[in-house]
């Protein structure tokens, strides 16, 4: 039997395994698979690892996550309280930065690893590796550091600084939670995951302007990135476009993997990675909540058509939200395989 990881490294190798690598995000879906609330669940690193490696199971696509929900760095630099809904992932809902001139207090820990709310996040990932390592992809997320400070003060104070503050304010902002970065990439790198997805929708074009992203966005992305270096590293801007952004990433930081937008071209898309580097196609998963049978699997198979011309592809999913009907998740699933049977 093929592994996950077996035909993760075919693809990037530009070889062809049984089918083209299926990665599917499931993250709140782990509390109903266990019947527990949402609170409960993500209290514990070993229900969201017996979570993942369930779903996996039962749905058969490649590859597992350590992610609990984007709140959790909040919680590490200093966040006391989250939001837990019962419909939908958690969420910040006490800011460590109110003011402007908290950031001089903003304090990074010295070792990510020893604070607690790493805790539970380190024993998923062990018994990932445990369990599954060598077999199936063990996925980490990571807020690049332009994004991170929306976890801190919220979007609109973030804009206001970023935009129209004062410039050694921000600065200094940027270069904690850059530090932060690198703290938890380490971190990751050392408890064994194999993935490791940057996000950072201001690495998108799609979200600031052109100028400000060469100018701002570049600098603090090989500050966040190039002391560790790309290995394992998958470029990642939420859902936004970033087509526009690939040949100036690809020649100033050298990534080799994209997670592509669903509101972009796909096939420019591939194009724009090129042949020698992985591209991810990710399917619209909101449309999953609604969408009929028949449309779940028109889409998949565009897509699986576009992407087989490359050498180098997978298939993914964005952040599944918890109100898409199981037999939808099916339906994708199922597509998918079949479409992208070689």
């Amino acid at each position: 039997m093929i592994t996950g990881m077996e035909r993760l490294l075919a693809a990037v190798n530009g070889k062809k395994s049984d089918r083209v690598p299926v990665f599917c995000n499931l993250f709140d879906q782990g509390a109903l698979e266990l019947g527990v609330s949402l609170e409960e669940y993500y209290q514990r690193g070993d229900l969201v690892a017996e979570a993942q490696i369930k779903m996996r199971a039962r749905y058969g696509y490649d590859n597992v996550w350590s992610l609990f929900y984007v709140g959790k760095e909040a919680e590490l630099m200093g966040c006391k309280e989250i939001l837990f809904a019962k419909d939908g992932p958690p969420n910040v809902k006490d800011f460590v930065v109110k003011e402007f001139g908290d950031i001089e207090k903003l304090v990074i820990p010295d070792d990510i690893t020893a604070h607690p709310a790493f805790e539970e996040q380190a024993k998923c990932l062990k018994i990932l590796k445990q369990e599954l390592g060598g077999r199936y992809p063990i996925c980490a997320y990571l807020t690049g550091s332009m994004t991170l400070p929306v976890l801190l003060m919220g979007m609109e104070k973030w804009m206001e600084l970023l935009f129209w503050g004062p410039p050694e304010l921000k600065n200094l902002l940027l270069e904690k939670t850059s530090d932060f970065f690198r703290k938890e990439i380490a971190a990751f790198r050392s408890l064994g995951a194999d993935i490791l997805l940057y996000s950072n929708p201001y690495g998108s074009m799609d979200v600031i302007p052109e100028n400000f992203f060469h100018q701002e966005s570049m600098v603090w992305m090989k500050r966040d990135l190039e002391p560790g270096g790309m290995a394992g590293v998958v470029y990642y801007c939420g859902m936004a476009r970033l087509n526009g952004a690939i040949p100036s990433v690809i020649k100033e930081l050298g990534i080799g993997t994209y997670y592509l937008s669903p509101f972009d071209d796909l096939a420019q898309g591939l194009e724009l990675v090129g042949p020698q580097r992985l591209s991810c196609g990710v399917i619209n998963d909101i449309p999953l909540i609604d969408w009929s049978k028949e449309e779940i699997r028109s889409e998949v198979k565009r897509m699986m058509e576009i992407g087989r011309r490359s050498p180098r592809f997978l298939f993914g999913t964005g952040v599944m939200p918890l109100y898409i009907p199981q037999e939808n998740i099916l339906t994708m699933l199922e597509a998918a395989y079949e479409y992208g049977r070689f």
